[in-house]
């Protein structure tokens, strides 16, 4: 078994997560150590993007 395959995946498509790689790159998010980060996928990619956008502002 490949290492990508025991990785968690999200699925902005359908909102189910999946262990391996279940669907194409464009609607997957991840790969993630578990199924709960998995299942979090869309607060931990806001909390970068804020994380990123305070960064922008800092250094404008």
């Amino acid at each position: 078994m490949a290492a990508e395959d025991s990785k968690w995946y999200y699925d902005l498509s359908t909102g189910e997560v999946s262990q391996g790689k279940t669907s194409g790159f464009e609607n997957r998010m991840g790969p993630y150590d578990t199924e709960e980060q998995a299942r979090k996928a869309i607060e931990i990619a806001a909390a970068r993007t804020e994380v990123a956008d305070d960064w922008d502002e800092d250094e404008d």
